[in-house]
């Protein structure tokens, strides 16, 4: 059918339903059904937007995205407004992808597996899943809700995936054994994990220790910026940490990058996140993290931060924080400007209601122009220029126009996406940006 009258047969059949902006040579596939969407992706052409109607998907088979899209003409898989529809997936995982230039947006996707155990992913991303985007969806009830590594022998990573604007987050404790990771990414280089909100992730069984989520695998040049991790919010109890580059190590060797696990990634930065309530543990850790960069984050209640292992080296500059910095066996760091050991009656008579993530500024005598100009941080929490000279401690810029909205990934502001050239209000994808 012409991309015209597929259009108009959409318009017409779902009558109030919001049209979405698509770029021009993108071909609108509407669908209504489960069997619909796995049709649609079972025969997805670059270009493709597979645009589900409001209502809720029972699937209990995995969707294989094995055709590649291109730069210009990625395959999209979304909602016109997060919230219309669900996917709900009885099965060990929801999207496989296999194949560069995939793109999925507003999406709410649920695990809904009677055993824990059995749903692992919302989102596996295997090798030739190059320059996949996750952008603006609901991800909630696996193990880990996105999964990246290798495919093939030897294995070939995923490279220059976005995650960014998502929510991640478990109703209950996990009760498996299995690793218990909202975002577990085993190798791949240039990883982008951005303004997301991930929050109540708990292991049951097992060891009982989870993590928000972490890049490992010799993984190269990822970057965490603009997120907030809350370990704690719903839920409480068992040992969550915060993000990692290298998380709780990796084996056997032939799964990681080259062959070997040291270091576990390269290059990496964690820049302007705020990390809250992981009391059992770290907000940031770092094993065999070679030539790590941690800058301007915040993190509150948590015990600190931890540099492991002789591979891992790391640069800590303007970091407010409870709890301390600690190089432990053989980990090396420099540091400057960082504010560590802050008590929690320190951090309530200097912020509205840390408790709550709101880190608006009550008194700002211990942070306020107290930190280093640093080439590598440009921006805060929200979005905000650092281009005073005189940079704040912590993840926000105080001072100067607007309020940064601290409970809000990323304030909320929606510029990180503008960043990238395209902007999402909920509306749809494809809205070209300034």
């Amino acid at each position: 059918m012409p991309l015209l009258q597929r259009i108009a047969a959409f318009v017409l059949g779902w009558a109030g339903f919001l049209v979405t902006t698509i770029p021009a040579g993108a071909t609108l596939v509407p669908v209504a059904t489960a069997t619909q969407l796995l049709a649609a992706v079972n025969n997805a052409q670059p270009g493709d937007v597979i645009t589900l109607a409001p209502g809720t998907y029972d699937l209990s088979q995995t969707l294989y995205c094995d055709t590649p899209g291109t730069a210009a003409q990625p395959i999209t898989v979304q909602a016109t407004a997060l919230g219309l529809a669900k996917i709900r997936f009885n099965t060990v995982e929801g999207f496989r992808i296999s194949s560069p230039y995939w793109d999925f947006e507003n999406l709410d996707i649920q695990g809904v597996c009677p055993s824990d155990s059995d749903c692992e992913h919302a989102f596996h991303i295997g090798g030739g899943g190059d320059f996949t985007r996750i952008r603006n969806s609901r991800l909630h009830d696996f193990n880990a809700e996105i999964k990246g590594n290798g495919d093939g022998t030897p294995p070939v990573f995923p490279n220059d995936v976005l995650i960014e604007g998502n929510e991640l987050f478990d109703a209950a404790p996990r009760q498996t054994s299995n690793p218990v990771t909202p975002i577990d990414v085993v190798g791949g280089r240039r990883w982008v994990v951005r303004g997301n909100f991930i929050h109540d992730h708990a292991k049951a069984q097992g060891d009982q220790i989870s993590y928000a989520a972490f890049l490992k695998g010799n993984s190269r040049n990822g970057t965490f910026e603009h997120n907030l991790v809350i370990c704690e919010r719903d839920t409480t109890g068992f040992v969550r940490l915060g993000l990692s580059f290298g998380g709780g190590g990796t084996s056997p060797e032939s799964i990681c990058e080259d062959g070997t696990c040291t270091p576990e990634h390269q290059n990496g930065i964690m820049r302007n996140n705020i990390i809250a309530d992981c009391p059992a543990d770290v907000g940031i850790y770092l094993n065999k993290a070679q030539g790590t960069g941690i800058y301007n984050n915040t993190l509150y209640n948590t015990t600190g931060i931890d540099v492991r292992f002789t591979a891992s080296t790391a640069d800590l500059r303007d970091n407010l924080l409870s709890g301390a910095i600690r190089n432990r066996d053989g980990g090396t760091s420099t540091q400057g400007s960082n504010l560590t050991g802050i008590t929690l009656t320190q951090w309530a008579a200097w912020f509205v209601s840390p408790a709550t993530a709101n880190f608006a500024l009550l008194d700002g005598s211990q942070i306020v122009n107290l930190g280093q100009p640093l080439a590598q941080v440009t921006d805060d929490y929200c979005g905000k220029l650092r281009s005073d000279g005189a940079p704040d401690l912590g993840a926000v810029e105080y001072g100067g126009i607007g309020i940064c909205d601290t409970t809000k990934p990323g304030g909320g502001t929606g510029t990180a996406l503008l960043r990238d050239g395209f902007e999402s209000g909920g509306v749809g994808a494809w809205t070209v940006g300034p």
